[in-house]
């Protein structure tokens, strides 16, 4: 594999030919360490040059058009719509997750242990991604943005990259707070080892909150950014670190890779 296709991650989903995803890894950038090396965020103090060559540099590697949305996330549950008209020159919307029923309109958001879900339906004409903290993911950023949809019955969704069941833990708040919204979440944590903390279990409590909202057709929750520093940022492992970015939109053709 070269190093220009370690760079990204393709969900393995039923998605139309038209649809095009894609996560970024840490790998094929140039920023130094902690960041090293594809940071693609700006907001973590690394060089702005190096960010801006990174996000060049990921453009390139999957042919992403120009005018990718990316917002100022605030571990919450709003959806901005982005039209023929949305520019990646306006100042970003403070917002967790993006829609799009646009040709060639880029719905982004960066990650680094937090879950990035993908949104489309099967006919292809609408796109979403959607960044699923536990505080958004427990608050419905799912659930909102299911909702501008036209059919939540023919939409399917892809779990990206995140923090993986064994290394996501948390106190008792965190797991009330979910079977507060849904009953059955309470499978979704398991004892940890130090008293009065969980493991979560992310991409199970995505899949059901998808489930209990229609959505059927649940895909990926493979992986462990965590676990897998070699190609994930984490920033429970490192703290001061990077982020990866989740990426989908509409192609005006299928496209190939």
């Amino acid at each position: 594999m070269s190093a220009h296709t370690r760079s990204f991650i393709r969900p393995n989903w039923s998605a139309p030919s038209n649809v095009c995803a894609y996560v970024s890894t840490r790998l094929g950038g140039v920023s130094v360490e902690p960041f090293d090396s594809l940071n693609l965020g700006l907001h973590v103090n690394d060089d702005p040059s190096a960010v801006e060559q990174n996000r060049q540099l990921f453009t390139s590697y999957i042919a992403l058009p120009d005018t990718v949305h990316w917002l100022n996330q605030t571990h919450g549950t709003r959806v901005v719509t982005l039209s023929d008209s949305s520019s990646n020159h306006t100042a970003p919307d403070s917002a967790d997750a993006a829609y799009s029923p646009a040709p060639q309109q880029v719905c982004a958001v960066l990650t680094a242990d937090c879950l990035p879900v993908f949104f489309c339906d099967t006919a292809g004409t609408q796109v979403a991604v959607a960044h699923a903290g536990w505080r958004g993911l427990c608050d419905g950023v799912l659930e909102s943005t299911l909702a501008c949809f036209d059919d939540k019955s023919q939409v399917m969704a892809w779990l990206g990259p995140a923090i993986g069941p064994a290394a996501f833990e948390v106190g008792d708040e965190v797991k009330v707070a979910f079977e507060s919204k849904l009953p059955e979440a309470r499978a979704a944590f398991v004892p940890s080892d130090k008293e009065g903390k969980w493991l979560g279990n992310l991409y199970l409590l995505a899949t059901q909150r998808l489930n209990a909202a229609g959505v059927q057709q649940v895909y990926g929750g493979d992986y462990c950014t965590y676990t897998d520093k070699a190609r994930f940022y984490s920033y429970r492992r490192d703290g001061k670190t990077g982020r990866m970015a989740s990426v989908i939109w509409i192609n005006n053709a299928a496209m190939s890779t």
